[in-house]
């Protein structure tokens, strides 16, 4: 395993010249054609069998072995996010309001890597390799389409990569059980009887029973949610009203639900429901609200989030690897996969070497985030080493 650095780092120019190309050209949502294309160039030349998805533009590419064995999936990402980049990279994106301010340049351009390192270890290989070029992870189930076309069809266990701005380059962090949330959107329109401002008693305001209902939420989270089952809920977007002296009708705000538990995800969506409607109601108002469950938690597998600690330390060192204390509150689609076959997604250190901390770096969906690309290589390390790591997690280490 010790030589797989090596290897990696033999097809580094390449990773990091399609990464920047990647970045210059963001793709959003399900429909990725010229990431697609780019991709399928740069797997031209290898004994892949390559086909294109056609729910979504996604390609899957198999690598069989020398010898028998399972099929390991490998998965990398390859949407963008609807913003604004401020960086001052020379290959910054060259698409007004599309960024690659999550990675996924990174994600796709280390796991082309990959599959030229092991396609030049078919000998190594027991099984199948499986690389999973998925877009519409931000947001559009991306993952799930791709399992409606058999992505998963064959597959004994799955991984993917995430790179972190704010982990030190040659880190990289994992858990079992838990590692992201499951998010869902909350939507609520209250309505009561508009006005005018100076005669607030011969209306229904709407605004002092939306305050009351925010206020509330907060509460019911922390009085009816157990600490160590934790959920957040973050009311971020409100409108109310047009000018001073008008009372509106009606009052509109939405936020989100984050939970590392489907039993809390439950309860919580529960209590919304009766306090928002509760609030409302002894305001003189009524309440409309709709709540949509996004992506489920993702759950780590024990035995695969093992395997991943010893490739990372046989592949990067001693001290590479670093066991998360706790679930982060973000959401991924990978969770689809990780709830139909066993597996992990772990987090890659590629802090860039000028940032005093990481924890104050620019993070994942800033639109100051920018990464050290000398990380690029462990990753390629590490996807390869998780697709050669056969048997119990403390073998082949």
């Amino acid at each position: 395993m010790h030589q797989l650095l090596d290897a990696a780092a033999a097809v580094t120019n390449d990773v990091i010249a399609l990464r920047r190309d990647l970045h210059r050209h963001p793709e959003l949502g399900l429909d990725n054609p010229s990431t697609q294309a780019r991709v399928l160039a740069a797997l031209d030349g290898l004994p892949l069998d390559i086909r294109a998805g056609s729910a979504c533009t996604s390609v899957v590419a198999d690598l069989v072995g020398d010898h028998d064995g399972p099929t390991v999936l490998l998965r990398a990402d390859t949407d963008a996010l609807p913003m604004t980049e401020d960086t001052d990279l020379e290959f910054s994106s060259e698409v007004d309001g599309r960024a690659h301010a999550c990675g996924h340049d990174a994600h796709t351009a280390m796991l082309v890597g990959a599959a030229k390192v092991l396609s030049a270890r078919r000998d190594e290989i027991r099984g199948r390799v499986r690389f999973m070029f998925q877009p519409g992870e931000e947001g559009f189930a991306g993952a799930r389409l791709m399992i409606d076309e058999g992505v998963l069809d064959g597959v004994s266990r799955a991984f993917a990569l995430h790179i972190s701005p704010n982990q030190r380059v040659g880190t990289a962090s994992c858990r079992a059980g838990a590692l992201l949330a499951g998010d869902t959107s909350i939507t609520v329109t209250v309505t009561g009887r508009g006005g005018h401002a100076s005669a607030p008693y011969q209306a229904t305001d709407p605004i002092p029973a939306t305050a009351a209902i925010i206020t509330a939420l907060q509460t019911a989270v922390t009085r009816e949610i157990n600490v160590f089952d934790p959920a957040v809920l973050t009311i971020a977007h409100l409108v109310a009203g047009t000018t001073t002296n008008v009372i509106p009708e009606t009052a509109f705000f939405e936020g989100t639900i984050r939970c590392v538990s489907e039993h809390t995800r439950k309860r919580i969506r529960e209590a919304v429901a009766r306090t928002v409607h509760g609030v409302a109601e002894a305001h003189g108002c009524t309440a409309s609200l709709e709540m949509v469950d996004g992506y489920p938690v993702t759950v780590n597998d024990p035995v695969e989030a093992a395997r991943f600690a010893a490739v990372c330390t046989a592949t990067l060192g001693d001290d590479s690897h670093r066991v998360l204390p706790a679930p982060a509150m973000g959401g991924e689609d990978f969770s689809y996969v990780l709830q139909e076959v066993p597996g992990a997604m772990a987090f890659l250190g590629v802090c860039p070497a000028d940032e005093p901390d990481p924890r104050t770096a620019p993070s994942l969906h800033s639109n100051r985030m920018h990464l050290d690309e000398d990380g690029l290589v462990h990753g390629v390390a590490l996807h390869v080493g998780m697709a050669l790591h056969h048997g119990a997690p403390d073998e082949n280490a």
